[in-house]
């Protein structure tokens, strides 16, 4: 009998222990599992802008040739003029630089190979920054053509190109948020934190098409010259995002 009534008394508090963990189990918070699944959208943002070229890198090539009475035209008296013309349009002192200098001996009597005379020729290379494609022109309306060698535009940008480039790329952060809020809305949820960010370089300038040859003719002819529409630096932005819905 007494063996009995401990078996039971035993039963009774382990139950009543049973009970009471579960109980306290009950008050506790639940956790949420570590590998529920989040609900998320993923989106892409875009933003664009065209610019026209501020900063135009131009070379110009000079060189010394035979003039009348078969005298030699100077480099120093190109070189100057095409320093005062830089002077006259407003290129600033900075924005004018020698980049090269060359020179070749020039035989007067090459067609019957013979070495009577020759005469050494200098060249000289300068790259002139400019703020509008049509100050080329008057350049060539300043400078001896026939001391001109070549030109040629080596490159462009803009004076305010990498905060442009900023702009668009928070534009394009924004873009992807607005879309991810009305696609949510669609179905009736809103959009939580941002999870992921990913951006994504596609910037694209085209290419340069300007035939500076063409200006030179018409500069040496005396035609009035035609402004000219550069091609204008098309920027883009594209970002990656990944929201959460609430």
């Amino acid at each position: 009998m007494k063996k009995t009534i401990s078996i039971l008394s035993l039963s009774l508090l382990t139950l009543t222990g049973a009970q009471l963990a579960q109980a306290q189990s009950d008050r506790q918070p639940r956790l949420p599992e570590e590998h529920e699944p989040v609900r998320k959208i993923e989106v892409y943002g875009n933003a664009e802008r065209e610019l026209t070229p501020d900063e135009i890198y131009f070379t110009i090539t000079l060189k010394e040739y035979m003039g009348d009475n078969n005298r030699k035209v100077d480099i120093n008296k190109l070189e100057r003029e095409l320093y005062e013309a830089v002077r006259k349009i407003g290129i600033r002192d900075e924005d004018f630089r020698v980049q090269d200098v060359a020179g070749y001996n020039y035989d007067w009597n090459w067609r019957n190979k013979k070495k009577e005379r020759e005469e050494f020729l200098a060249s000289k290379q300068y790259q002139i920054t400019f703020e509008d494609l049509n100050e080329i022109n008057r350049i060539f309306s300043y400078v001896d053509a026939k001391g001109i060698q070549s030109t040629n535009i080596a490159g462009y940008s803009h004076s305010k190109l990498e905060s442009i480039k900023k702009e668009l790329k928070i534009e394009a952060l924004k873009d992807a948020k607005a879309k991810a809020a009305y696609l949510l809305e669609g179905i009736q949820e809103k959009i939580g934190e941002v999870l992921e960010v990913q951006e994504i370089n596609n910037d694209y300038q085209p290419p340069v098409y300007y035939r500076a040859e063409m200006a030179m003719a018409k500069a040496d002819s005396g035609m009035a010259q035609p402004e000219i529409e550069f091609q204008k630096i098309k920027l883009q932005a594209q970002v990656r995002t990944v929201f959460r819905i609430r």
